[in-house]
C-alpha cells in the first residue's frame, strides 16, 4: 500500500540529516492537463474530483487554503481546469494541505488502510524497532524496542535491544530503510550497544512478512511495591477491535486491588477516539458524564453542531465501552504515564485529558504534539462507507478534521507534552519491559516510593551513548496509522457538492 503526502518520515530526517530527503512518491499519472473546456469527460477527474470534495467539505484547516474556499471558482470549468492542471491526484492533495498539516495523507488503498486501523499489519515482521544515526554518517541503525507474539521475529527469538545496521547486506540509510523492508523476506545483520558503541557479529537472521494482527495489550501485571499493589499495563496503539480486551485487563487489575496504575504509552502513536475516552474511564470512572475532550471543528461544521448538535462536540467519560459491556473502572485519582518522542495523538489525549482531574505523572520525554484528529473518507455520496463507493479506484483521503482540547480548554501542544519525571531511553540499557527495574518502569516505582529517578551514574552513562547514537524515531513511522488519532466514521451531515 502506499501512503502519499505522508511527511513526517521526510521531515524528519530532513531536520536531522542534512543530506536526507526523499520525493514524494507518485503513482502513474492517468490525468491530462489539458484544457477541459465543453468537451472533456468529468469521469477522467474522478479521483480529483473526490479530492477536492473532500478537502472542500471537512478538512480542519480549510481557511488557510484559499483554493478550497466555496466561492474560490467562477464556474465549474474552472475548477475541473484546475484540477486537471494539478498533475497528479497526489501532486493535488498536497497542494489542498495547510502548510503546518504533518498528519493529513491519502491512499490508494483504502482497503490495507482498514486493515492497519484494525490492528493487521505484515510490515517488519512483528519486530518494532527504533530507529537511531550512527555519528559523522549518514547511515542508520535499528534496535529492537519489542516483539509481537507469534509473528516471524518472535520466532526468530528476536529480543528487545537487538541491533541491526544492514538489511539484505545493504547499510541502512534514510534512502533507502523502506524500500529495503518492502519485501517478502529481508535478512539483517544482529548486534548489540556497549557504552555507547555499536558491536556487530557475524550473525544473520531472515524474516518472512506474514500478516498477523497485533494486541495492543502488550503487559498487564501487578507488582508489589513496599507492600503497596501497583498495576503496570503496557498499551501500545488505540485499537477498537480490542477495547473489549482492554477492559478484562482493567478487570483484571481491579480485582487485583491495585492502588497505582503505571499505563505505558512509550511507544504508542495514537488510534481510535472513543477507546481514548473509554481508557480514561477506566483509569478514574467518577468523572462520568463530565467532558474528557472538546472538539473544534472548521468554521462550518463548528457552526452547525454549535446550534444542532452542541453535544456532538464534547467526549464525555463514560461507564460502557462500545460493545455496551460495563466498564471496569479503577477509580483513581492519580495515574504514572510513560511516554516519550513517540507517543503522539490518542497517547497525548490520555494526558491532557485526565490532567484537569487528577493527579497525571508524565515520566519520559516530551510527546510529540498532536492535537488533531482525522476521518476517513471514501468516494461515496456522503464520503462514508454506507453508501456505494466508487468502483473505478480505491483511494481514500485521512484529512485532519478536528482539534481536541481538554475540560479547560487546553489545546495546540504543537511542541509536545512536558514530562514531569524527565528520562529517556538509554539504549545502552533498556532493560526488559514490565521488570521493575527496566529504566522507565522503574523510575515512575521510585516516584512512588519518593526516590529520586536517576542516579549520577546512569545519567553519565545515557549520556555518553547519546553522544556517538543519536535516536531519530521508529519504524513506525513508515505505517499509515503512525501517530494518528481518527474517528470510527464521518459525521452524518456530510455532503458532496
Amino acid at each position: 500500500m502506499k501512503m502519499k503526502n505522508f511527511p513526517l518520515l521526510i521531515t524528519l530526517f530532513a531536520l536531522i540529516l542534512t543530506s536526507c530527503s526523499k520525493d514524494d512518491e507518485v503513482l502513474e499519472e492517468n490525468t491530462s492537463s489539458k484544457n477541459l473546456g465543453e468537451t472533456t469527460e468529468v469521469s477522467e477527474l474522478e479521483v480529483e474530483e473526490f479530492i477536492y470534495a473532500g478537502m472542500n467539505e471537512i478538512y480542519l484547516y480549510k481557511a488557510d487554503v484559499p483554493v478550497l474556499a466555496d466561492n474560490y471558482f467562477g464556474t465549474e470549468n474552472e475548477k475541473l481546469d484546475y484540477l486537471a492542471g494539478s498533475g497528479s491526484p497526489e501532486s493535488l492533495f498536497k497542494s489542498l494541505k495547510f502548510t503546518n498539516d504533518r498528519f493529513s495523507f491519502m491512499t490508494d488503498d483504502y482497503k490495507a488502510l482498514e486493515d492497519r486501523f484494525n490492528g493487521v499489519s505484515s510490515s517488519t515482521a512483528g519486530m518494532h524497532f527504533g530507529l537511531g544515526q550512527i555519528s559523522g554518517t549518514n547511515n542508520l541503525f535499528g534496535f529492537l524496542q519489542y516483539i509481537i507474539p507469534n509473528t516471524p521475529a518472535a520466532e526468530a527469538g528476536l529480543t528487545r535491544g537487538t541491533v541491526f545496521t544492514q538489511i539484505n547486506g545493504q547499510k541502512m540509510t534514510s534512502n533507502n530503510l523502506e524500500t529495503l523492508l518492502d519485501s517478502d523476506s529481508f535478512t539483517i545483520n544482529i548486534g548489540k550497544v556497549e557504552d555507547g558503541t555499536l558491536v556487530l557479529t557475524d550473525e544473520t537472521v531472515t524474516l518472512h512478512q506474514a500478516s498477523y494482527t497485533a494486541n495492543p495489550i502488550h503487559m498487564v501485571k501487578t507488582l508489589d511495591v513496599d507492600g503497596k499493589k501497583v498495576g503496570y499495563l503496557m498499551y501500545n496503539s488505540f485499537i477498537g477491535n480490542f477495547d473489549d480486551e482492554l477492559n478484562l485487563a482493567f478487570g483484571e487489575l481491579k480485582n487485583q486491588g491495585v492502588e497505582e496504575l503505571i499505563l505505558d504509552l512509550r511507544y504508542n502513536g495514537g488510534g481510535d477516539v472513543v477507546s481514548a475516552v473509554d481508557l480514561a474511564s477506566m483509569i478514574t470512572g467518577q468523572f462520568e458524564g463530565k467532558v474528557f475532550m472538546q472538539e473544534k471543528w472548521n468554521d462550518t461544521y463548528q457552526a452547525y453542531f454549535e446550534e444542532h448538535k452542541p453535544e456532538r462536540l464534547l467526549n464525555l467519560f463514560d461507564d460502557e465501552i462500545r460493545t455496551g459491556a460495563k466498564i471496569n473502572s479503577l477509580g483513581l485519582l492519580k495515574v504514572y504515564v510513560l511516554a516519550t518522542a513517540s507517543t503522539a495523538s490518542a497517547s497525548e489525549l490520555i494526558i491532557n485529558g485526565l490532567d484537569p482531574y487528577i493527579n497525571v505523572v508524565h515520566v519520559g520525554e516530551n510527546t510529540t504534539g498532536k492535537f488533531q484528529a482525522s476521518v476517513t473518507l471514501y468516494d461515496s455520496e456522503d464520503f462514508s462507507k454506507d453508501k456505494e463507493i466508487n468502483k473505478n479506484h480505491t483511494y481514500a483521503l485521512q484529512p485532519l478534521v478536528l482539534k481536541s482540547a481538554n475540560a479547560n480548554g487546553i489545546s495546540d501542544y504543537i511542541n509536545g507534552l512536558d514530562p514531569d519525571v524527565e528520562l529517556s531511553e538509554n539504549i545502552n540499557n533498556l532493560g526488559t519491559l514490565g521488570d521493575p527495574n527496566e529504566p522507565l518502569l522503574q523510575a515512575a516505582l521510585n516516584h512512588i516510593r519518593g526516590i529520586s529517578q536517576i542516579s549520577a551514574a546512569d545519567a553519565g552513562q545515557q549520556k555518553k551513548a547519546e553522544s556517538n547514537l543519536k535516536i531519530i524515531g521508529d519504524g513506525e513511522m513508515f505505517e499509515p496509522h503512525y501517530q494518528r488519532m481518527y474517528l470510527d466514521k464521518v459525521p452524518d451531515i456530510l455532503r458532496r457538492n
